[in-house]
């Protein structure tokens, strides 16, 4: 019976993405059905890494600026915590949906392996759309949230951290409410993210965008790519995507597309990352910026550049698109920006893809860092602390690349497939020296 609830899992889901209808946590289980092959896992294995522990609903209900209530919908999904606290973002987003949750706390998991971090995977979100809220009405839902689900939280049970539309105040906001409910003891290590003056830790903001960087410039050098001479497009001008075209403007890149959710610039001579950054903080969108040429995002992608950094939202590169993509690297600073039959494209056309759970897991080290500090009470030195937390977290991107690249080689397979298998074998290696329970 196990063995055919997860083939026919597999098989619907390659059906539906034919059918243009994937939705995110099908293809969590399709890309683990690949790499779970490769270790030649049996199938009650698979049934126990794959599936959440817990999946959480809850309806906050808060008072509106003009005195009506309102209800909102958020999850909080625990998938596994084998090694060691469940870890993950929580996103205020206007699309999110339940298996969209369950597909991010999955990848969590396997990112938070990659990592080699003491935590398991977990996500959470709220269907909202935060830009139409007031910063009263955006804290009052971020507290409510937190309430709802504080039973599931704690430092040593389930730790967040921002995502989209989060930030540093929103996690404060946060932090500060389960303190409200376990007797006011201020417990930084509820919580990642966090505004400095609270526990945070520098270079946290940076350090998803920064790995990404790292990561990239391995693969750069696998391909011969000299960095000096790269064309880049950026499909994501948020936190991640605008700090990575900075970066790797800085290390000699030329970035020559970004964009947003309105849509994107393009001039071939480069664009200066940091005065577009400045223009969408005045503007909203890097549109309008000197008039340059206006790009739908669709357009963007098919840009044709050295390296592409989707930094939006899922299901970007689709079936549909993928033939279209002119890079020589894809590094996934989002989750979830490329659909597994367009993976298998890109694969053909001899474009190598930097998955997500190694491209954008510099956030969840960075985090690792901050938790461990405050659990230990501990405080680095603040002309020490960017440059130190840098260096760690350079060393452990190349370490991640290099144990997904041998694992690609080795298995003679791409190095979505080969993380996967990276990290879904040192999961599956702590759960089976832990047991069964009961």
């Amino acid at each position: 019976m196990v063995e055919k609830n997860i083939k026919s899992e597999v098989y619907e889901t390659a059906k539906r993405e034919m059918e243009g209808k994937i939705n995110p946590y099908e293809m969590a289980v399709l890309e683990f059905e690949k790499s779970a092959d490769l270790l030649g896992l049996d199938e009650n294995t698979k049934v126990w890494l794959l599936s959440p522990n817990k999946e959480l609903i809850v309806h906050p209900r808060i008072r509106m600026d003009d005195g009506h209530m309102k209800e909102f919908t958020g999850y909080r999904v625990q998938h596994n915590n084998a090694r060691g606290p469940y870890k993950g973002g929580i996103r205020f987003h206007q699309e999110v949906t339940l298996d969209l949750v369950k597909y991010l706390a999955t990848e969590m998991t396997w990112k938070c392996s990659i990592m080699d971090v003491a935590f398991g995977g977990g996500k959470g979100a709220v269907q909202c759309n935060p830009k139409e809220l007031s910063k009263v009405e955006l804290e009052r839902l971020a507290r409510r949230y937190f309430t709802d689900i504080s039973d599931i939280v704690g430092p040593d049970k389930d730790v967040p951290a921002p995502d989209v539309n989060t930030n540093a105040q929103v996690m404060a906001w946060m932090a500060d409410t389960w303190s409200m409910h376990n007797g006011g003891v201020h417990a930084p290590a509820i919580i990642t993210g966090k505004p400095i003056e609270l526990g945070g830790i520098r270079g946290r903001n940076e350090a998803t965008a920064r790995g990404c960087v790292y990561a990239i410039e391995k693969a750069a050098k696998e391909e011969s790519i000299d960095m000096d001479e790269a064309e880049v497009v950026v499909q994501g001008y948020g936190n991640a995507g605008s700090i990575a075209a900075m970066l790797l403007q800085e290390e000699g890149c030329k970035v020559i597309g970004v964009s947003d959710s309105r849509g994107g610039i393009y001039d071939s001579q480069g664009l200066n990352t940091k005065d577009i950054f400045d223009h969408k903080k005045k503007t909203q969108s890097v549109v309008g910026y000197k008039n340059l040429k206006t790009l739908s995002n669709e357009e963007l992608l098919e840009l044709e550049c050295d390296i592409l950094v989707p930094a939006a939202l899922e299901n970007q590169i689709t079936e549909k698109n993928a033939k279209n993509i002119r890079a020589k690297i894809i590094a996934e600073a989002a989750n979830g920006p490329i659909t597994p039959k367009a993976d298998g494209i890109l694969y053909e056309e001899d474009i190598k893809v930097i998955p997500g759970i190694l491209a954008n897991g510099g956030g969840v080290y960075v985090s690792s860092l901050e938790w461990n500090n405050n659990k230990q009470g501990a405080k680095w030195k603040k002309r020490d602390e960017e440059k130190g937390v840098n260096s760690y977290l350079k060393a452990q991107m190349e370490d991640s690349y290099d144990a997904v690249s041998d694992a690609s080689r080795e298995y003679d397979v791409n190095l979505r497939a080969a993380a996967g298998a990276v990290a879904i074998d040192r999961v599956m290696k702590t759960s089976i020296l832990r047991g069964l329970y009961p």
